[in-house]
């Protein structure tokens, strides 16, 4: 296929799902190339048409001025000649991949696909995905033949949702195709866009494995300073302090204890797990792995309860005020938040646990998750105590001793910092009971 006429803009891309990762890569390749973007959710529509991203991602000035075409009528697919599928890949309640939302994309893009499409997936999944799977979806639907009548790449996300840094054009981009005409093409068309170059996987699978292993090794890491800080609690050593002094050694890996949420380290592993033990491999480390980080908001929680009877409370009917509900800072991003764990667990105990959080659309939380968001930090003030699950920036900017001293109670008010934002000793100093991973 000839880049000069996507560039010319006699042929269109079709940018299929428009969240996170979808819209984004629309705004980035729509500096060069006539976009369209297609999502059946057709609110979603209507608000990028106006000028609104709820995920925050693309500025209202750069969805009124981009020019992509959104729409939320599939026939506009088949008008495109290149299309790139970006819907989540989730797991289910078993932990098990959930193709769902891909086959349904694959299955719309396939009953609009036309002759010499070029089809690329950068959605998440597990080796063999897009070949034994997308594929034969696209063939059936079509009545068209693989690489005869259409061609496939496969180019995974890099997406940092709430990161104004790295974004799409800033990260390196992994690129492959079922031919060496289908790789040069994609390399030209994604290279044009992306500042930081391009890596060539040899094949489709080996682009897949990268991708899952990239949040792997990730969730990994962070399940060993977990386990750290588990055993380190029960020997009384701050964690943090442990790191401090690791870490000034040029050569160790700087990772954090904390809560694994998210669509992608807490989501990806079990990808590859599920693929693994299909082919007769049980995985050991990277299960354990999840079975660290999965447990860790149950570990806060107790935790947290610990506290209370320390301090002298009746836990039932204690008052309980979290402070972050995403799975990251500085986001409105919900999906697969281990905060939720926190806040369930506390539950069982018969404790009041009230949430706040800055970033979040109330009706999306009490849709995914039952909670009702409180709107103000002292609403239900005052409180038995606090836990900052998340560091968002309005609490780093707002937050400090004395104005927490005001909304809890007690001699000793109970501060459990997850992110380790405050200093123990000087937490300590002013009264609080203080606990962090």
């Amino acid at each position: 296929m000839d880049i000069s006429e996507f560039i010319n803009k006699n042929k269109k891309i079709c940018i299929v799902g428009l969240g996170y990762v979808g819209l984004p890569l629309a705004a980035v390749m729509a500096r060069k190339y006539q976009i369209v973007g297609f999502d059946i959710n057709s609110t979603r529509i209507s608000e990028l048409k106006a000028g609104e991203d709820k995920t925050n991602e693309v500025s209202s000035e750069v969805l009124k001025n981009v020019g992509i075409e959104f729409t939320d009528d599939a026939k506009m697919i088949s008008k495109c000649s290149l299309i790139i599928v970006a819907v989540p890949t989730p797991i289910d309640k078993f932990k098990k991949p959930d193709l769902t939302p891909l086959e349904k994309a694959t299955e719309t893009v396939g009953k609009n696909l036309t002759k010499n499409m070029v089809i690329v997936y950068e959605s998440t999944v597990y080796p063999g995905v897009t070949e034994d799977i997308c594929i034969p979806i696209l063939e059936k639907e079509s009545g068209l033949s693989w690489k005869k009548d259409f061609h496939v790449g496969y180019s995974p996300e890099r997406v940092n949702p709430g990161d104004k840094k790295h974004t799409i054009d800033k990260i390196k981009k992994v690129v492959s195709g079922d031919s060496a005409e289908t790789i040069a093409f994609l390399k030209m068309i994604y290279g044009s866009v992306i500042t930081a170059g391009i890596h060539l996987a040899p094949t489709i699978k080996t682009a897949e494995a990268a991708k899952v292993i990239e949040n792997t090794q990730r969730d990994l890491n962070i399940a060993l300073v977990n386990e750290l800080s588990l055993i380190f609690g029960r020997m009384d050593i701050d964690t943090l302090d442990v790191l401090a002094a690791a870490g000034s050694k040029w050569n160790f890996l700087k990772f954090l204890p904390g809560l694994v949420g998210g669509h992608c380290i807490g989501v990806d592993p079990y990808y590859l797990t599920f693929k693994a033990e299909s082919i007769g491999y049980h995985p050991q480390i990277i299960l354990a792995g999840r079975r660290i980080n999965d447990n860790m908001g149950k570990h806060v929680a107790e935790n947290t309860v610990k506290n209370l009877i320390q301090a002298g409370n009746l836990v039932k009917g204690c008052k309980v005020l979290i402070l972050g509900l995403t799975f990251k800072e500085n986001i409105g991003d919900i999906r697969n938040t281990k905060v939720v764990d926190v806040y369930n667990e506390l539950k069982k105990y018969g404790i009041n646990v009230y949430v706040h959080d800055p970033y979040v659309l109330k009706e999306e939380v009490k849709q995914a998750y039952g909670i009702d968001m409180i709107p103000g930090i002292e609403n239900n003030a005052p409180y038995d105590a606090v836990i900052i699950a998340v560091n968002h920036k309005q609490y780093l900017e707002e937050l400090n001793y004395e104005r927490m001293i005001e909304f809890t109670r007690g001699d000793n008010p109970i501060l459990i910092d997850v992110k380790g934002i405050f200093n123990k000793k000087e937490a300590e100093d002013k009264g609080f009971l203080y606990w962090r991973l």
